[in-house]
């Protein structure tokens, strides 16, 4: 198993919509948030404020390792992050760079988000594939 730990930026932002006034989403992650230790704002306004949320650790398993491929050789590569509100905050509970755990994630009817993977996490993915996937060999039609 791999390991990364990563900070979710989460955003707020104010709307005029009949059910809520707020909503939250999750815009973007940090790989090794160094010295990092609690959330902190990066800006905020009086309609919208983003967060650097640290805690998060990218895991990588091998029974994933089809998952990880198809995301990363995708083009627009993503990690998926599910997140639940507390109090008045939205926290991150799980990321995840495999595409068979984000197509569940954003399935699950939990709070999701697929956020472009930054290049440093692309090339850490990729290095881990390198090493670790192999993919199934193809085998010709089965007739009968």
């Amino acid at each position: 198993m791999a390991r990364l730990p990563i900070a979710v930026v989460m955003q707020r932002r104010t709307v005029r919509h009949r059910w809520t006034d707020i909503v939250w989403r999750a815009v973007g992650v940090v790989a090794n948030p160094l010295g990092l230790s609690a959330a902190s704002t990066i800006d905020a306004s009086d309609d919208e404020a983003s967060f650097l949320v640290p805690g998060i650790d990218l895991s990588l398993y091998p029974d994933e390792n089809d998952g990880y491929f198809e995301n990363w050789a995708a083009p627009e590569p993503k990690v998926f992050v599910m997140w639940r509100l507390d109090g008045e905050r939205a926290w991150p509970v799980i990321a995840s760079v495999s595409y068979g755990e984000g197509t569940r994630m954003l399935d699950s009817g939990e709070c999701a988000d697929g956020v472009p993977m930054p290049p440093d996490i692309h090339a850490w993915l990729g290095a881990y594939l390198q090493e670790h996937y192999r993919p199934a060999p193809r085998r010709g039609r089965q007739h009968g």
